[in-house]
């Protein structure tokens, strides 16, 4: 399908004239990183931007480093980037994880974690563990730099709270201080490449505490607050899972849709809850399956 929608294109030279055109076009102007969002939604006319601005040459925009306990992931990193990394795998192992279940190899190798995000669709896979490790993103514009906590970022289906003349520079996470291990589950209607159905994603620490996050379970990715509090201070077993069960359903709010209706999301919300929390902590303890194996329901 070819692009009809006429544009102009800018490949600025440095960070400057990119916010200049982003503070002159504002909601007209759409970043081009990967692309594997935008170039669709421009094919199928959902997208009809004044100018196209392509970031991909900026190196403010490149690197994927971990200094000081803190995880700084540019916006031009794709998800090959962070499944080839050995920092991701051994530090950020669910991070790791959830990114091997984003789409396809092809489109891994262009994807961005930043698009990912900036995208904002209910079903975003880096969502849920980027929740749980409380990342923040980084933005910039000719007003200056903002650190937006993710729990801020999502506004909606495919809203966030960047603003029309900034651009997202980068996504940081700091590392646990304690002893955890992490895992992510995802609902998919068959094997390869899929939109998840739901997902969650789940870290559990040493000292029985909990974090978890959930997508395409509602409008937008979120942590599961109610749940944690059932689950904080306590070994997880039979009766504990079921009143975090209970929880959880009183936090997401699927929709029925193409891939799957309400009911079998409530459903399988609660056995995905029950095995991410079982796997992450056997992986605590040692056990379990490797990251990467057995995550996909």
């Amino acid at each position: 399908m070819p692009i009809t929608t006429e544009f102009e294109y800018v490949k600025p030279k440095d960070m400057d004239e990119a916010l200049h055109v982003f503070s002159l076009y504002r909601e007209k102007a759409r970043a081009l990183a990967g692309g594997t969002d935008l170039i669709v939604h421009l094919k199928e006319n959902l997208a009809r931007p004044e100018v196209v601005v392509d970031i991909k040459a900026l190196g403010e925009l490149a690197g994927l480093t971990l200094k000081g306990g803190t995880l700084h992931i540019g916006a031009r990193v794709t998800f090959t980037e962070l499944l080839e990394s050995p920092i991701i795998k051994s530090k950020f192992p669910l991070l790791w994880e959830a990114a091997g279940t984003v789409a396809s190899g092809g489109v891994r190798n262009r994807a961005t974690v930043a698009g990912n995000i900036c995208s904002a669709v209910p079903s975003a896979d880096s969502a849920p563990a980027l929740a749980v490790y409380d990342a923040e993103v980084l933005t910039l514009g000719i007003k200056g730099a903002r650190r937006i906590p993710i729990a801020e970022w999502f506004t909606g289906p495919k809203r966030t709270a960047l603003l029309p003349e900034e651009i997202v520079t980068a996504v940081e996470l700091k590392l646990p201080a304690q002893k955890h291990a992490g895992c992510y589950m995802k609902l998919s209607r068959y094997e390869g490449e899929d939109l998840a159905q739901g997902g969650i994603a789940a870290l559990a620490f040493a000292d029985n505490t909990y974090r978890v996050a959930f997508c395409a379970l509602g409008p937008k990715p979120a942590r599961c607050p109610k749940t944690e509090a059932v689950l904080n201070g306590n070994k997880l077993g039979e009766k504990l899972l079921l009143k975090a069960k209970a929880a959880l359903l009183e936090e997401v709010c699927p929709i029925s849709d193409i891939r799957s209706s309400k009911e079998y999301r409530l459903h399988m919300t609660q056995v995905m809850l029950g095995r991410a929390l079982e796997t992450a902590v056997a992986r605590l303890f040692g056990k379990g399956p490797g990251y990467g194996t057995d995550n996909i329901c």
